[in-house]
């Protein structure tokens, strides 16, 4: 829609200017004006000023005048409906994108609020994306939002504003990513997200390792340093470059890559009996290896035991294929 109309200003413009060069040239030869004084009666003409003409003009100046009066009414009319249109349907459709937008994000439950979308808040929208996770990012620089709101859902404001969490739904969210480059910024939405909900699990990025014990402190659940990672992933490279190669085949990008999965035993329990992960037989099933259990209380347990009891409220760490994945989630109807 923008598009046709900046067709039509373009068109309007080219108009005025046709309107221009041909009052110009018709003063400069039809009434012998010089170039000056024919820029000056034609610009007084079009736009009705109401000045007198620079010396008495003959009925061939007078006739010229009369054409162009009739042909800059009609063309100059039809640009400014065309730049009052523009106008009004630009706020328009502004009022409505940010009327959905609203809609949409108050809509939003158990959802992610992501704090800024630098590189690492763009890193963890992707990835959310790519696993179906419904998420709003808050940023406060408007060309951002501008450049890829047609994918994401914004909220132009500070992340440290109270006023602004609660419009991106925190009281009704399950997790927070705060991911803003400066870790006092950061420290600050911590403890403004954690006053305002008790239960929210938070998720920091730090660039300082000093500020990781002060996020904790201010209520963050987990502290991310990224370049801490990539200095670590990039020795690992050179200590052990086939496992690592292999380790990020794992974690490619792209809807279609997911190739581990976080599976509640529930999940399970309402489908089939199952007291052990012998009895879950997923490997036959699905294709899917269990490489870790995660008991109620927290503990981690790589490559469990066949004989394992499962209890409630657990979680079991599937390894597979994305088509091994997708019939998993299909086969037992997990969202």
């Amino acid at each position: 829609m923008m598009q046709l109309f900046r067709s039509k200003i373009y068109l309007a413009l080219t108009l005025m200017l046709l309107v221009l060069a041909f009052g110009v040239l018709g003063y400069r030869f039809v009434a012998d004006y010089s170039w000056v004084d024919a820029l000056y009666m034609t610009i007084i003409t079009v736009t009705t000023v109401g000045f007198s003409e620079v010396r008495p003009m003959g009925p061939e100046g007078k006739i010229f005048t009369i054409i162009l009066i009739v042909t800059s009414v009609f063309i100059v009319g039809f640009a400014i409906s065309i730049v009052t249109e523009y106008l009004l349907s630009r706020n328009s459709l502004e009022l409505l994108k940010k009327k959905k937008m609203k809609n949409a994000i108050a809509n939003l439950k158990h959802h992610i609020i992501v704090c800024g979308y630098g590189r690492n808040g763009m890193q963890a929208a992707e990835r959310l994306k790519a696993y179906k996770r419904p998420f709003v990012v808050i940023e406060r620089d408007k060309e951002v939002i501008e450049r890829f709101e047609e994918d994401v859902l914004f909220i132009e404001g500070d992340a440290n504003d109270d006023d602004v969490l609660l419009e991106a739904g925190i009281e009704r969210a399950q997790y927070l990513i705060a991911t803003l480059p400066d870790d006092a910024a950061n420290l600050f939405v911590v403890l403004s997200a954690r006053q305002m909900k008790k239960n929210l699990f938070i998720i920091s990025r730090a660039s300082l390792v000093n500020s990781q014990k002060k996020l904790f402190l201010a209520g963050a659940n987990k502290v991310i340093m990224p370049d801490k990672i990539g200095g670590d992933h990039m020795a690992s490279l050179v200590v052990m470059p086939d496992l690592i190669t292999f380790m990020d085949k794992l974690s490619l990008e792209g809807e279609n890559t997911t190739n581990l999965e976080e599976v509640a035993i529930e999940d399970f329990s309402n489908q089939i009996d199952c007291n052990s992960l012998r009895d879950l037989d997923l490997r036959r099933k699905t294709g899917c290896t269990i490489i870790g259990y995660i008991s109620p209380n927290g503990e981690y347990i790589i490559n469990p035991e066949a004989d394992m009891k499962l209890q409630p409220k657990s979680k079991v760490i599937v390894l597979g294929r994305p088509e091994q994945i997708k019939k998993l989630n299909k086969m037992f109807h997990i969202e």
